[in-house]
């Protein structure tokens, strides 16, 4: 899904507000407005006016641009749950592929969810303000948790690193990439390769790191040992 700005609204921009359901059109203009200018370049006002209504009627469903910000970080993370849920899909066919799908999945919604990604890591939102907002960011990290829970099982007991630990990790390091390399919009740097061959090779890095994948065998002729 894009949201541009562009489409059925009038020569302004505007996409107007006409089916009675002013919350929803709030957070269209809002997703709107974070698409061009950013989640932090409109004011409570501007989603008011994106969504032709009067600057006091968005006080009807927010306490202000805040709540409103909220509300749709919280859609994003539902979306990002079930994306995630998507391509885990409960350990199959494997847990490395599945956990492979995972990033995949990871760079992909940051592709076609700009405006969403952005209010969800990127306009300041505090969790605790409000507690769906909350619940659902815990349940997408779940998804991870659960991830590499099911990749170290394998692993005796005492060489299993703590799930937690592992999936923060690799948490930070598909965000990173995410939100270095694989933006749909200008903040997206250049890289001399997809972004998902780079999440794949570091991800590959860490888990032979932790033991959980063998190093591959080298050949007698290509050993370090060896001397021309």
């Amino acid at each position: 899904m894009s949201w541009s700005g562009h489409g059925d609204g009038d020569r302004d921009g505007r996409r107007g507000y006409h089916h009675g359901n002013l919350r929803e059109a709030l957070v269209r203009a809002a997703l709107e407005l974070i698409a061009q200018k950013g989640p932090a370049g409109f004011t409570f006002a501007d989603a008011a006016r994106w969504a032709g209504v009067s600057s006091a009627a968005p006080y009807r469903h927010f306490r202000d641009r805040d709540a409103l910000l909220a509300d749709v970080a919280r859609r994003g993370f539902e979306r990002f749950e079930a994306t995630l849920a998507r391509a885990w899909n409960k350990g199959r066919p494997d847990p490395y592929r599945a956990f492979e799908n995972v990033g995949r999945a990871y760079l992909a919604f940051t592709r076609s969810e700009p405006a969403y990604y952005s209010a969800m890591f990127e306009a300041g939102v505090a969790l605790d303000a409000d507690p769906g907002l909350h619940a659902a960011a815990d349940r997408a990290f779940e998804i991870l948790r659960r991830a590499s829970e099911a990749l170290c099982a394998g692993l005796p007991p005492e060489r299993r690193p703590p799930a937690l630990m592992m999936s923060l990790h690799v948490w930070a390091l598909s965000h990173g990439i995410a939100s270095l390399f694989a933006r749909a919009d200008a903040g997206r740097r250049a890289l001399p390769m997809e972004p998902e061959e780079l999440l794949e090779a570091g991800v590959l890095i860490y888990l032979r790191g932790l033991g959980l994948i063998a190093e591959p065998q080298r050949s007698p002729g290509n050993s370090a040992d060896e001397h021309p």
